[in-house]
């Protein structure tokens, strides 16, 4: 058999879509965030401007934080030795998780080494604790829930999208002695939406469900200390399970969940996610620890960052771009098609010095392929004003509709 012209196939039928995926070589540059060093295909090296960064605050360049990583780094070594369960929990490790449930008021924390594996760890085990569990899943949640949702193996129902009717219509023909629990994220990253957390915890409590709340685009964005939407929205205490990562607002790496200390230590003892898993280096728990600390206290910066996706969404409607409704910090570009998509992407990239990756399926539907831009306090009005003009240009060169009429 030849494997290699299998392999091969399946490499063209992703490029013949028109979305083959090609990573930008970039440098992020300490203390100029969000500028970066671009190492072009003929290897010359051009500055550009990152758009699409998931450091939403800059953390990664936060003096504090940097040296909160120094001293770890000095203090313990690089990597932690191990699992958790074999020499690899620290007092960095400790002091985290202690941070992390101060945050959400919870608790209970526990660590992972990203959201991907919290929320697959998590969702798969609680079909182990739980026998009987129905999951009822909101139809655009993440891979990582889908996936622990899946492996769990258990009973799942899908609602469609923030539709809590649908929700209590599913909940409603549920056995009434079955364990139930809902998992939605609060921002939806793609389009930028936020689902209807009171709401949705109204229903859990009349169908007897628990609820598991993926905040991973909210937590250091939304609240006054940074928790997340549930924070902002007064219900953070009626939420049974939060899931959050270091590695966006944070500017970190990690994944966490924070519940009841029951229910945490619970899913420590079954998750094999967790078990099997060499914990974080002690240098990204003590950055982690750092970041969460300084960012409970400078509210200041998350009233930036919203001012500065106003602003950016104000430019791109002026301008007539079909800029996506988003009631959050994400700013989608609706495309429409993969080609296209990718060539504004490039275009911009080596003409205007703007990296913005191309949002194709299967991270989106077909048909719905977007550039996805996350303004940060760091975003000047002189970068936005190149942004707009850069993309005013490449609107018209393209071809590609303009609020829902053809350049």
């Amino acid at each position: 058999m030849d494997y290699k012209s299998l392999f091969r196939n399946a490499v063209d039928q992703v490029r013949d879509e028109g979305r083959y995926r090609v990573f930008a070589d970039l440098k992020r540059r300490r203390g100029a965030f969000p500028l970066a060093s671009w190492t072009r295909p003929d290897g010359h090296v051009q500055d550009v401007t990152v758009w699409c960064s998931n450091d939403y605050l800059g953390q990664g360049q936060n003096p504090v934080v940097l040296e909160a990583m120094r001293e770890a780094l000095d203090a313990a070594g690089s990597g932690s030795g191990g699992t958790r369960n074999i020499s690899g929990t620290t007092s960095y490790h400790v002091e985290l998780e202690t941070e992390l449930a101060d945050l959400h008021g919870k608790t209970g924390a526990l660590l992972f080494t990203s959201g991907y594996v919290a929320n697959e760890a998590s969702l798969s085990t609680l079909y182990k604790i739980l026998p009987g569990l129905i999951i009822f899943s909101d139809a655009l949640n993440h891979a990582s829930m889908i996936a622990g949702i899946r492996n769990g193996g258990g009973e799942r129902r899908i609602f469609r999208h923030n539709d809590l009717a649908h929700l209590e219509a599913l909940l409603a023909t549920a056995p009434s002695d079955a364990p139930k629990l809902i998992a939605f994220e609060s921002v939806y990253s793609m389009d930028g939406d936020i689902a209807d957390l009171a709401g949705t915890i109204a229903l859990a409590k009349k169908y007897g469900a628990l609820t598991y709340l993926d905040e991973v685009h909210a937590v250091g964005l939304y609240g006054k200390r940074g928790a997340g939407v549930a924070e902002r929205d007064g219900v953070m205490a009626e939420i049974d399970i939060i899931e959050g990562t270091l590695g966006k607002a944070f500017g970190v790496m990690g994944g966490y969940v924070a519940a009841d200390s029951d229910l945490v230590d619970a899913i420590r003892l079954y998750a094999s996610g967790f078990i099997f898993t060499t914990s974080l280096p002690p240098a990204l728990a003590a950055g982690a620890a750092a970041s969460i600390r300084w960012l409970k206290a400078h509210d200041e910066v998350r009233v930036r960052h919203q001012e500065r996706a106003a602003a950016l969404k104000a430019r791109f409607k002026a301008a007539g771009l079909p800029v996506m409704p988003s009631e959050s910090h994400i700013v989608p570009v609706l495309v429409g098609d993969p080609v296209h998509c990718k060539v504004i992407s490039d275009l911009l990239l080596v003409d205007h010095g703007v990296y913005v990756q191309p949002i194709n399926y299967p991270t989106v539907p077909r048909g719905t392929e977007r550039l996805r831009f996350t303004p940060t306090p760091f975003h000047t009005d002189d970068m936005m004003d190149r942004l707009t003009n850069a993309l005013n240009d490449l609107w018209s060169r393209c071809n590609v509709k303009r609020n829902g009429v053809a350049a």
